[in-house]
């Protein structure tokens, strides 16, 4: 089973920084993923730093495994101060520790109730309540649920919750009852939206509620969607020893979910060994990018380096408005779940043409940044097979 998280926020308006913070980690080794959604007292500056402390230290608490995450929890709860004009806490939080069985623990202090769904059906868990020993309005709620194929799990902070305030139809917010009838309403819709598009769509729905449309809270939705995995695999570069060029291009070929080829000589050799031909796409490249080219059984074929190169930069700086090779590798890395690259290990002469741009590294370096940005800023299974 696959975790497909997303969190999406807006700013509260004429703010120039979240309030908000959220923050999240997989950890492939122990199949376990841990995600941290905090509210900061008020908005702009002050409250992201008090979300973005208190999200990043739960987190680090509850990583070690040192730390049971109840125990954390109650640290953090118990170690908060209090606005001395206010007289409310810093900040507010919600934290989820999952595994990939669907064995999930979540602690929640002062944010809305997260919702659970299953056959766009509300599963409302039992929990046992904590009182802070240094607040006596404070508590800590912490569930233990068992989690399925298809559940979603939402969190969010109160300026979902509470959007819409005042107004004339929601003079007490669009409230978690309200919010429960907006996402079943899209699930019914889209039954298999994807975390992403579904986190999008709360928080815009919160947004589009108020008056002017104007964000008077920040704005935060997390969406988990347990399902299963979407698999791909990328081959790019060519075997270090010759004699095993037949073996990989069999391996790659047998793969069951999307493939891509990344390289001129690599899809020379897996044509050469599958017996497929390669067309070459006859369109004009757009940019100083080459053109895609096709075979039979293969999802994406690409030019090599200069595409990975450009394909790293959009991950990590966003989609431009233009549809040439390196956007459709990342639109194809970002519909997969777990993915894995098979790298060939022969050393290309092209790389080392001084007529290229510097900023071009040989394609190991390339695909351990791409690696590094799809698990920590995409949260992607990646793994990588050296050949």
């Amino acid at each position: 089973m696959f975790i497909d998280i997303d969190c999406s926020q807006m700013k509260k308006y004429n703010q120039n920084a979240y309030g908000d913070y959220f923050v999240s980690k997989r950890y492939p080794d122990e199949a376990m993923l841990i995600a941290v959604l905090s509210d900061g007292l008020g908005s702009g500056i002050k409250a992201n730093i008090l979300s973005c402390m208190t999200a990043t230290m739960l987190l680090r608490f509850i990583e070690g495994g040192q730390i049971p995450i109840r125990k954390a929890a109650e640290i953090i709860m118990n170690s908060l101060p209090v606005c001395q004009i206010r007289k409310i806490s810093y900040s507010t939080f919600s934290a989820i520790k999952v595994d990939d069985d669907g064995h999930a623990k979540i602690v929640e202090e002062g944010n809305p109730e997260f919702i659970w769904i299953r056959n766009n059906e509300v599963i409302q868990p039992d929990y046992d309540t904590i009182q802070s020993k240094t607040f006596k309005n404070r508590k800590l709620r912490l569930y233990k649920i068992n989690l399925k194929l298809g559940d979603r799990v939402i969190f969010c902070s109160d300026g979902v919750t509470q959007s819409g305030l005042g107004s004339g139809k929601l003079k007490l917010g669009l409230r978690r009852e309200g919010l429960i009838t907006l996402v079943k309403d899209k699930l019914a819709e889209h039954p298999d939206i994807s975390s992403t598009e579904l986190s999008q769509y709360i928080v815009n729905q919160a947004r589009n509620i108020e008056t002017d449309r104007l964000a008077k809270d920040d704005i935060s939705a997390c969406v988990l969607y347990f399902r299963e995995p979407r698999e791909a695999l990328i081959f790019t570069g060519p075997p270090f020893h010759q004699e095993k060029d037949a073996e990989y291009a069999q391996i790659f070929n047998k793969f069951k979910g999307k493939k891509a080829i990344c390289g001129g000589t690599t899809a020379n050799l897996l044509s050469r060994e599958l017996n497929k031909p390669i067309t070459m796409d006859t369109t004009i490249s757009i940019g100083k990018l080459p053109a895609c080219s096709y075979m039979d059984g293969v999802d994406l074929v690409t030019e090599g380096v200069l595409t990975l190169t450009k394909a790293l930069e959009y991950l990590e700086s966003g989609l431009p408005d233009i549809d040439n090779a390196a956007v459709k590798l990342v639109k194809f890395l970002l519909d997969s779940d777990c993915i894995t690259f098979m790298v060939g290990a022969k050393l290309n002469q092209a790389h080392y043409d001084p007529a290229l741009p510097v900023e071009i590294e040989i394609r190991k370096n390339i695909i351990k940044k791409i690696t590094t940005v799809l698990q920590d800023k995409y949260f992607k299974k990646v793994n990588l097979q050296y050949m």
